[in-house]
């Protein structure tokens, strides 16, 4: 991945595009979403003129007759788990943005952001930054507001294995002789304060093994401002929390794909430093890919493991495995049919399984030819079973959950 973030005006031509044999498999999902939303700007000569529009988003229709739209083994963690195609819902995320540079050549960016993820339309970024400030570092980047902030996703089960939304300030890209470091602290969001609960947050990457394969080093740490009782002056939180993250990713690439490792060690938490829970250990590793097979066939694929082990309450403790595959035909630039399949298995250590399988066959129209070409429309069909063993009678609803469902949604990034 190149991690020098761009304007938005010129991101098109210099997003990072790994060379393949075929060429449906251009850039992953995850990359693509990731890229175009990252409004960071690099030393840039031309910026964009006027305000910058762009953003993800999918909406359509999914109907079913049962009782369950859509397909997921009780307790699993490693996000949608059976996988999404077809098994997802809606919303989207839009971005506008308005770059300026002075007369000094240092560049400026103002960038706001609404989600609808929900009934509500919601505040998710407004902040500020600037680049080429210091001569000696032209790539250093320098922010403060409200952002997303080190959300690394994953495309297939659409999960974020780290995630620290929120307000805080960093800077992004500073170079070390070579390699580039990232540092922020934020504060998790409550309304327009903070909620009390921050985190500092770090990124070593640029790290070459070899021509094809690249290493990141992340390490975080979250702690608990300190609470008072208004009437009484006394402390509330004597014995706040803390909690810790660290995490490695393995970057590769080869003539005719890519894969990328993930490891993941937390300590009071699991995802986020933001949510902490004291004698909590989880871990999390994962193995995503692509492979071009022709010139009109590929496959993405996703396996991980997911620990949650919590030493104060056992009936917690569970082990997520999971298994997504997605083979893509291509007939042309414009039609593909994809067909994935997704198993989930939840092993609690004390109490028994649960576990859900799940497949999806997509008719797609798309922008270009590939598996990250958007905008697309997709029209599928939708077949998976759960069998929720643990704690099914809790939830009123029988322990085996038969799901068939048929949709079209349009998804884009832009």
């Amino acid at each position: 991945m190149n991690y020098k973030r761009l304007p938005l005006a010129v991101a098109a031509a210099l997003l990072p595009v790994t060379v393949f044999a075929a060429d449906v498999n251009e850039t992953p999902e995850s990359q693509k979403v990731d890229d175009l939303q990252k409004q960071v700007l690099a030393n840039a000569e031309d910026i964009a003129e006027g305000v910058v529009f762009s953003g993800y988003a999918r909406y359509g229709l999914h109907y079913t007759d049962d009782l369950f739209e859509y397909v997921t083994a009780d307790g699993q963690l490693a996000g949608n788990a059976t996988g999404r195609l077809g098994n997802e819902g809606n919303g989207g995320e839009f971005q506008f943005s308005k770059a300026f540079k002075s007369d000094d050549g240092v560049v400026w960016d103002i960038v706001l952001m609404m989600e609808h993820w929900s009934d509500e339309i919601g505040l998710k970024k407004f902040y500020a930054g600037a680049t080429n400030v210091f001569a000696s570092q032209p790539d250093l980047y320098l922010w403060a507001g409200r952002d997303f902030h080190q959300r690394p996703a994953q495309a297939l089960n659409d999960y974020k294995w780290m995630q620290h939304d929120g307000q805080g300030a960093g800077f992004y890209n500073l170079d070390l002789g070579g390699l580039k470091l990232d540092l922020a602290g934020v504060a998790e969001v409550d309304g327009v304060s903070d909620s009390g609960n921050y985190a500092f947050t770090s990124k070593l990457h640029g790290i070459s093994l070899s021509e094809s394969i690249d290493l990141s080093l992340l390490a975080n740490y979250g702690f608990e401002s300190t609470e008072y009782d208004l009437e009484t002056g006394n402390e509330i939180n004597q014995n706040s929390s803390t909690a810790y993250q660290i995490g490695a990713v393995i970057d590769s690439s080869w003539s005719k794909g890519s894969n990328q490792l993930v490891l993941r060690y937390a300590d009071n938490a699991d995802n986020t430093v933001f949510a902490k829970s004291e004698d909590l250990t989880t871990l999390y590793a994962s193995l995503e890919g692509n492979v071009a097979l022709s010139e009109n066939v590929g496959m993405e694929y996703l396996a991980a493991y997911h620990n949650l082990e919590n030493k104060k309450d056992s009936s917690e403790d569970r082990t997520n495995y999971s298994a997504i595959v997605r083979p893509m035909y291509f007939w042309n630039n414009v039609h593909s049919t994809w067909l994935e399949a997704g198993y989930s298995l939840v092993d609690f250590n004390n109490s028994g399984e649960n576990s859900a399988w799940k497949v999806t066959l997509s008719q797609n129209v798309s922008f270009g030819k590939g598996s990250g070409e958007r905008p697309m429309l997709r029209f599928y069909a939708t077949v998976g079973e759960a069998d929720n063993e643990v704690n099914y009678s809790q939830n009123n609803y029988e322990r085996e959950q038969d799901t068939f469902a048929v949709g079209a949604m349009w998804e884009a990034w832009w």
